[in-house]
C-alpha cells in the first residue's frame, strides 16, 4: 500500500459480539452479483479486511460489515461480512445490528410499529423488521438439516456423532458433554479446542453440498450445545466457534436458524413455537420456525430470529505509509 489510508466505521455489538460497519473510505467493489463482489474483495482487497479486523485496530475475534450496492431489486442494502479468516455468507448478529443502523441513520425511512428492512446477504435476501424499541427480528434464507448423527473421527476425541445444518452457512453441531465439557461452566479455551477439532474433522471427512450455489458449500464452524434442544421451557446454551477459531459472543443468528432446522427435522419444535438460545455472555436470541419449504432435495424451514444490538462508538481508522505494523497483525 502507498499513501495514507482512512476508513470510517460505526461500531456496534449484538449480545457482546462486535459489528464494525464501514461507512466511508472503502474502494468501489466490482461484480455483477454479491457473490462476485465477495470473490473480488477476497482476491483483491483482503489487505483492508486485515487492516480493520486485526490488531492494532481490532483483535482475533473482531467482526465487520462492508455495505455495497445490491443487485437484488427488492433489497434496501447489500452487505459483505468479514472476520479473522475471510468472508462469511450470512451473519445473524450483524443483520440485527444492520437493521437498527439502517433505520436510525435514515438509510431506510422509519415506520410504525416496525420498519421492514430487506438486506441482501451473500446467502440471499434476509428480511428484517426493526421495532421502535430497537429490537430486530429477521427471516433468513431457508434452513435445512444436511446430516443427522453423522459419524466422524475427531482428533484427540475419537469417533463422535455430529449433526450438520445450514442456516445461511453450514455448521456442525455436537453436545458439549461428548467432550466432558459444559457450555456454561467449562473454560472457553477448552470449548474452542473441542469445537475446532470437530470443524477440522468434518471438513476432512464430510463433503458438503448446497443446491443453489457451490460458493455456499463450506463449513463455517462448529456449535457446541448443552443438549437442550428437546426442552422448550428454558433457554438452551451454545457456543459457536467459526472461521479461524473465532468465538461468537452472541447466540449466533445463523446458528440459531440452523438449530431450529434441526429441531424441526427431529420433531422437537413446531411451527410458531418460540425457542430461546443463550450465549457465553448470557445474551439471548429467540427463534421460531415460521413455515416449511424446500431447498433442492432437502426439506427446509424459514426461521425467524430476534435480538437486540447496541452502539459502541464511531471511528476514523488511519494507516500511515511508514507504519510497519499498520496493515494488521494477530497475536493469540
Amino acid at each position: 500500500m502507498t499513501g495514507e489510508i482512512e476508513i470510517r466505521t460505526c461500531d456496534m455489538h449484538t449480545g457482546g459480539e462486535p459489528v464494525r460497519i464501514v461507512t466511508r473510505g472503502y474502494p468501489p467493489i466490482p461484480g455483477a452479483t454479491l457473490l462476485a463482489k465477495r470473490r473480488h474483495v477476497r482476491e483483491h482487497l483482503d489487505h483492508l479486511r486485515r487492516l480493520l479486523m486485526f490488531e492494532p485496530r481490532g483483535h482475533s475475534d473482531m467482526y465487520g460489515v462492508i455495505p455495497v450496492e445490491p443487485d437484488d431489486p427488492e433489497a434496501d442494502l447489500a452487505v459483505l461480512f468479514m472476520h479473522n479468516e475471510g468472508y462469511s455468507t450470512m451473519c445473524g448478529h450483524a443483520v440485527i445490528a444492520l437493521g437498527r443502523w439502517a433505520v436510525e441513520t435514515g438509510l431506510v425511512e422509519a415506520q410504525a410499529p416496525e420498519t421492514p428492512v430487506a438486506i441482501q446477504c451473500p446467502c440471499g435476501l434476509v428480511r428484517t423488521h426493526v421495532a421502535g424499541s430497537g429490537e430486530v427480528r429477521f427471516e433468513s434464507v431457508p434452513a435445512f438439516a444436511f446430516a443427522l448423527e453423522k459419524p466422524v473421527t475427531v482428533a484427540g476425541y475419537g469417533p463422535l456423532l455430529v449433526d450438520i445444518a445450514y442456516g445461511g452457512a453450514f455448521y456442525a453441531f455436537a453436545a458439549a458433554d461428548q467432550f466432558g465439557l459444559d457450555v456454561r461452566e467449562s473454560r472457553t479455551r477448552d470449548l474452542v479446542d473441542a469445537a475446532t477439532a470437530v470443524t477440522e474433522a468434518v471438513k476432512g471427512q464430510v463433503p458438503l453440498h448446497h443446491p443453489d450455489d457451490a460458493d455456499l458449500a463450506f463449513l463455517y464452524g462448529t456449535i457446541l450445545t448443552d443438549g437442550g434442544d428437546a426442552d422448550p421451557t428454558r433457554p438452551s446454551a451454545n457456543i459457536c466457534v467459526f472461521a479461524d477459531a473465532q468465538v461468537d459472543r452472541s447466540p449466533t443468528g445463523s446458528g440459531v436458524t440452523a438449530r431450529i432446522a434441526l429441531q424441526v427435522r427431529r420433531g422437537q419444535t413446531a411451527t410458531g413455537e418460540i425457542r430461546r438460545f443463550a450465549s457465553v455472555t448470557g445474551a439471548e436470541f429467540t427463534g421460531k420456525a415460521v413455515r416449511l419449504t424446500q431447498v433442492g432435495n432437502y426439506p427446509a424451514v424459514t426461521v425467524e430470529v430476534a435480538g437486540r444490538a447496541h452502539y459502541t462508538g464511531e471511528a476514523r481508522f488511519r494507516v500511515e505509509p511508514d507504519d510497519p505494523l499498520g496493515q494488521g497483525f494477530l497475536l493469540r
